[in-house]
């Protein structure tokens, strides 16, 4: 069988995008916080690990190369802290990951939302110069869903600003509006930039799916389905035709720990059906994510990106195995519109995963191996 070749995301062996800070990197961010370092001299060590990291990336076979998200702190927190009307706060407590608790910062709302000017631009045109370092690559910019940042500043709880959406929404209609917006002008700035692939990391659908968590919190499942995808699709309106968009959905990655569990199933015929995205990074790497079968709900003129590898621990899959998981997934949808990846990034925040730089590295070639042995 001849399978489509793929050219831009997703590719055949794909990453989520995020990967573990070197110890320089670790040990500049401290100083940098304490002080001791400023800011051009930040910048500098994190350009030098980028500019490795890239090469590292082309070495072991990846077509997308990205910044491993090394400018930042968190995947989400920092895209947030960029717009214009929003800012840095604490919170009562960290987000309550199974196991742990994340360090306990948040975003808050203290002005009308725009994306003008976003810091994420600048981050692109530095990773964008290194396609030139091999054929065929595509620099990637991934970003947080603007479900993410609306769910954010819709449950937000801090003790550093006491303000609340409402101080400058009448509605939850009026600040998606917003939203998307914001959203709209920074994808726009990055297309201008010479972005052709954008992924936008989504955590809140899963939290749908997650009974207990859906229990425990009273949450109206249906409303904030709504909400999310109104919010996702408002960001995506008038894309560019040759500006693929995908999204990663995300049961929660801090430490190697999770969020949130369950499959797919409850949110499928809302997200996977009417969701303007060209492809889903999906986690399927354990239990926790339930059957193949919802892929049945996905239009099958995109794509699917299957994280049957886990970023969390570092023992190696079999490949039969994988091999057997990709078939059972083709039998819900098609397999030249399969693709294959990590089941998230390797460093979701700073501290990053509980395995080291060559485990992670083994984990990419793995995923650029089994991809080659099923799609050639």
């Amino acid at each position: 069988m001849a399978f489509t070749v793929r050219t831009n995301a997703p590719f055949r062996a794909d990453v989520v995008g995020s990967f573990l800070r070197p110890d320089v990197l670790h040990n500049a961010r401290k100083l940098h916080a304490g002080g001791l370092l400023d800011d051009a001299g930040l910048k500098k060590v994190e350009d030098e690990c980028i500019s490795d990291l890239v090469k590292k990336q082309v070495a072991h076979g990846l077509k997308v190369i990205t910044d491993g998200e090394f400018r930042r702190s968190w995947w989400h927190l920092d895209f947030m802290w960029g717009l214009t009307g929003v800012e840095k706060a604490s919170r009562e407590r960290g987000y309550g990951f199974v196991g742990i608790d994340t360090r306990a910062e948040t975003a808050v709302i203290t002005g009308k939302i725009s994306g003008e000017n976003h810091p994420f631009v600048e981050h692109f045109k530095f990773v964008k110069q290194f396609e030139s370092l091999a054929d065929g690559l595509v620099a990637r910019q991934t970003i947080p869903a603007p479900a993410q940042t609306l769910a954010t500043f819709l449950n937000v709880r801090n003790t550093e600003l006491k303000t609340n959406w409402r101080d400058f929404y009448a509605s939850e209609e009026a600040l998606i509006e917003d939203i998307g917006a914001a959203y709209r002008t920074v994808i726009k700035d990055l297309y201008a930039a010479g972005c052709r692939s954008v992924q936008i990391d989504d955590c809140t659908w899963p939290v749908l799916c997650d009974e207990e968590l859906v229990k425990n919190s009273g949450l109206d499942v249906d409303h904030l389905a709504s909400l999310y995808l109104k919010a996702n699709n408002a960001a995506l309106q008038d894309k560019p035709e040759d500006l693929r968009i995908c999204t990663h959905i995300c049961r929660g990655n801090y430490r190697s720990h999770y969020f949130s569990k369950g499959s797919y199933d409850r949110v499928a015929n809302v997200v996977f059906a009417h969701e303007n995205v060209d492809a889903f990074y999906l986690e399927y790497d354990d239990e926790r994510s339930g059957t193949f079968e919802a892929l049945q709900l996905i239009p099958k003129n995109k794509q699917v990106v299957l994280g049957v590898i886990t970023s969390k621990r570092p023992e190696l899959e079999d490949e039969a195995f994988l091999e057997q998981r990709i078939a059972k997934a083709a039998e819900y949808f098609p397999l030249d519109n399969l693709c294959l990846s990590p089941q998230c990034g390797f460093a979701s925040t700073e501290e990053g995963n509980s395995l080291t730089e060559d485990e992670q590295w083994a984990k990419v070639d793995l995923v650029v191996r089994t991809a080659k042995k099923i799609w050639g």
